[in-house]
């Protein structure tokens, strides 16, 4: 085929492939079949790769993912990509709409829409080419994802006009049904799961590799007009609603169940009709949009310092919903301690469909006398953790059970006892070598933030256990390639990962390996700040009870358990057996500065030159605390991009919010 005749070709095929993307993705009405489609998609890739030259930055091969980045440079928003102030009432919502009328003389119109639980974008176009999309940031500052953004099926890489310049701003998503088989494919290969299709979708947004953010199927909505002239009959656009019409007509996906309305009335109806069908939508959302919709009332109206004061955010109260206790489960944990397990009938709660959720202890079953057959209350903690919040007695039929603890370990089938160190709720396995705190005892030493050794999950783990290649902790030290290889679903590479991880764990020092070992009431931070203090496992053995009160925030109870833990012959044991395996009983960072003794940090959203993990260790290493919610204790919040619910906590309660540059502008000072 000569040059001549495969440009004709590929411009033909790119034009097909776009018009019947947009026609299942946008119109949901395909006109081929998948197999016509793949046919085509498969004969332009053969195409651009015999012809390179011909391939162009709008061609839909994107798609699938290509170039891997080291990092992701930083972008300058031409326009600030700000934030909107939140109202958690009608009271609120009223008194926002009466002071738009106010301020206006008349009662304006009002745009309603959704509020979708992504991770907001703009999209930039030249001559209607796509050529830039960065992430929000700071508002000011976001990150260039432009790679990943091209995976985005609904996103046009050309649009239906060559306009020599626009900008637009998104909102990019998981959709619910593909989090949901997401989800299932990580947790059959032993994955930890995503917390909600908010926390996958930013996650997919920001891989280094764009064949990752492409197999990820995300989903974007176009929601306002950034910059750049849309002309309808050679006049610009007078309205909110007649840009998102006009980008629609372009090729855009815009926010659908949107609204305009006039009254408070109008407003509250189509806020409350959201938040009653947001479980049919496709996409999460948290809360529902309220704008003025006419674009020259808004510049009467004005801007505040970070939001604009022509829009508020009606966040929607944590979703609640009856579903019925089918049966109660007993998990081991891996101390022992037995946790009652809800299984319920499926219902779909904040983004999710939840079938089972935590009853905490005996004591919380008691207190809310929750019986296996009743009708219950079930929510979601932040929105992440499923809780039976109360029972419906009045809705019993008379066949329902109370509930009781067992008094033998359904693991082991020893005798289980009242938690004696503690508030006494727990009840608890003591035999040492019961199965169930095995495996998860050794699920939790190699969990991330404990050894962190990437591929040892819990099916790893029970294969392990089963084949009686390890039978306990230590023995994973011990392991060879050809011990793991002809375990079910390995096969050598993954062997030799495996293996990899395991020999590279041993250098994480023992800030993680005390945390790793499951010492009860020994968290994280606190594992960390008796490492530091201690600095050898030697001198962990030798403390006494003073010595670990002495520490900061180690109390009575979590150094009876540090002292009874290390004073057991089998803890001496293991650890030597540890140590003559190679693995770093020493503690790695330097004991702390008192920079920020007494101070509490809460760290949100992503920062621009450091992890979470990063500025934690340095908080840290300077005496300061991280916890993972505001409260009024918090002494600050260093908030990033795409900063969420804690900033807006953070506000409400006057903590003070700080950025990654003023937190490093403190250390220096």
């Amino acid at each position: 085929m000569t040059q001549e005749k495969a440009r004709e070709r590929i411009a033909y095929l790119r034009g097909e492939i776009e018009e019947n993307s947009r026609l299942y993705y946008e119109k949901d009405m395909p006109k081929i079949s998948d197999y016509e489609y793949d046919m085509m998609f498969r004969e332009l890739t053969e195409l651009e790769g015999k012809f390179p030259e011909l391939k162009a930055p709008d061609s839909p091969t994107h798609r699938v993912g290509g170039r891997a980045l080291d990092k992701f440079e930083k972008y300058t928003h031409t326009v600030k990509m700000g934030s909107l102030t939140d109202v958690f009432s009608f009271d609120e919502l009223e008194e926002f709409v009466s002071k738009m009328s106010d301020s206006l003389d008349h009662c304006p119109s009002f745009s309603v829409e959704p509020k979708i639980d992504g991770l907001s974008v703009s999209l930039i176009y030249r001559d209607g080419i796509f050529v830039k999309g960065a992430t929000r940031g700071d508002g000011t500052v976001g990150e260039d994802v432009t790679e990943n953004l091209r995976t985005i099926k609904s996103i046009p890489l050309k649009l239906s006009e060559p306009l020599p310049y626009l900008s637009v701003r998104g909102e990019v998503y998981m959709p619910k049904n593909v989090f949901e088989e997401l989800n299932a494919v990580r947790e059959t290969a032993g994955q930890p799961l995503f917390a909600n299709p908010r926390n996958a979708a930013a996650g997919s947004l920001r891989q280094l590799d764009s064949k990752i953010a492409a197999s990820r199927r995300l989903d974007i909505l176009i929601f306002n007009l950034q910059e750049g002239s849309l002309y309808t009959d050679g006049r610009p656009c007078a309205t909110h609603t007649e840009s998102l019409d006009r980008l629609s007509a372009l090729g855009f996906s815009t926010v659908t169940n949107r609204k305009n309305v006039m009254g408070y009335e109008k407003v509250a109806e189509h806020v409350k009709y959201l938040g009653e069908n947001r479980e049919s939508f496709p996409f999460d959302m948290d809360g529902a949009v309220v704008k003025i919709d006419d674009l020259n009332e808004r510049v009467i109206i004005g801007e505040g310092t970070s939001t604009p004061k022509w829009a508020v955010a009606y966040k929607y109260p944590p979703e609640e919903k009856e579903t019925m206790l089918l049966s109660v489960d007993i998990q081991v944990g891996r101390t022992g301690v037995l946790t009652p397990t809800a299984n319920l009938s499926p219902v779909r709660l904040a983004g999710t469909t939840v079938s089972r959720a935590t009853l905490h202890n005996a004591q919380f079953i008691s207190e809310r006398d929750i019986r296996i057959g009743d009708t219950v209350v079930v929510r979601k903690a932040g929105e992440i953790i499923p809780e039976i919040i109360r029972s419906i007695p009045e809705k019993r039929s008379g066949r329902e059970e109370i509930f009781m603890m067992p008094t033998l370990c359904p693991s082991c089938n020893k005798p289980v006892v009242r938690d004696e160190c503690g508030d006494g709720a727990a009840t608890r396995c003591t035999n040492p070598a019961c199965p169930a705190q095995t495996a998860r005892s050794i699920t939790h030493f190699a969990s991330k933030g404990a050894m962190n050794i990437d591929g040892l999950g819990p099916q790893v783990v029970e294969l392990l256990l089963s084949a009686g290649k390890i039978s306990d902790i230590a023995d994973l030290y011990t392991l060879k390639v050809e011990d793991v290889e002809n375990l079910e679903r390995m096969g050598k590479k993954s062997a030799e990962n495996l293996i990899a991880a395991i020999d590279e764990s041993k250098s994480r020092g023992l800030e993680r390996l005390l945390y790793a070992l499951g010492v009860r009431q020994v968290g994280e931070v606190a594992a960390e700040e008796i490492a530091r203090k201690m600095r050898t496992m030697q001198a962990l053995f030798s403390a006494s009870f003073d010595d670990f009160v002495a520490i900061s925030d180690i109390g009575e109870i979590t150094a009876t358990a540090l002292v009874e833990f290390f004073a057991n012959p089998e803890t001496r044991e293991l650890c030597d057996r540890l140590a003559a395996s190679g693995v770093m009983c020493e503690a790695v960072g330097e004991e702390r500065g008192n920079l920020f003794d007494g101070l509490t940090f809460v760290l949100t959203g992503t920062l621009p030159t450091m992890t979470r993990d990063e500025a934690s260790a340095l908080i840290k290493a300077n005496g300061g605390k991280v916890s993972g919610s505001v409260s009024k204790k918090t002494s600050y919040v260093v908030a990033g991009e795409e900063a969420g619910s804690k900033l807006t906590k953070a506000k409400d309660l006057g903590v003070n919010v700080i950025t990654e540059e003023e937190l490093l502008g403190m250390i220096n000072a």
